[in-house]
């Protein structure tokens, strides 16, 4: 039998993703108020590699990174998505936008060896959490640089977002917290 021991501490990462410029500023002001100072943000980077969005988002949308500065218990990610869904019903209710979903938070965590994001969508490769939140291992880390899966989006395997990834990996390495 093995010892149960508590898992070490990781960085939350969160995209957004939104036509409008406004509401990536008022997404990274909602994170950093909640979970303190990004360690990492990303270049709002065009989202171009779907079109699933284009009928509740609109199009020319960009999606940005943040990853938070202090670590967090991976054990809480379900309900940092549930709380990502309530800002965006809460930006969507207060920002006048034509769309029906102007901004899309999606919450996830990097671990040396894994990049887990949430989801409420059931699948065959999630495995539940909790509350209704579900997570999937999107990319592993082997051989010095990211790894995908039958499943992994298209865009998180784009060079831009994998480099942005390795840097956001290093911060964790580097952080004594993490127990890394």
């Amino acid at each position: 039998m093995g010892n149960i021991s508590s898992p070490k501490p990781v960085l939350l990462l969160i995209a957004i993703s939104s036509r409008y410029d406004a509401a990536l500023e008022w997404a990274r002001e909602k994170i950093t108020t909640a979970f303190g100072p990004a360690g990492a943000t990303s270049p709002a980077f065009d989202f171009t590699e779907t079109d699933y969005y284009t009928s509740t988002m609109g199009t020319e949308l960009k999606k940005q990174f943040i990853v938070s500065a202090a670590p967090i218990d991976p054990g809480d990610l379900s309900a940092i998505k549930r709380l990502t869904n309530e800002w965006e019903a809460e930006y969507t209710a207060s920002a006048g936008h034509p769309e029906p979903r102007p901004l899309n938070l999606d919450p996830g965590y990097l671990t040396l060896a894994k990049l887990v994001l949430a989801s409420t969508k059931d699948h065959a490769h999630r495995i539940y959490l909790a509350d209704g939140i579900y997570a999937e291992v999107t990319l592993s880390f082997r051989a010095k640089s990211w790894h995908a899966f039958d499943w992994t989006y298209p865009d998180y395997q784009r060079d831009d977002f994998q480099e942005f990834f390795t840097e956001s990996r290093n911060l964790l390495r580097e952080n004594p917290l993490t127990g890394n």
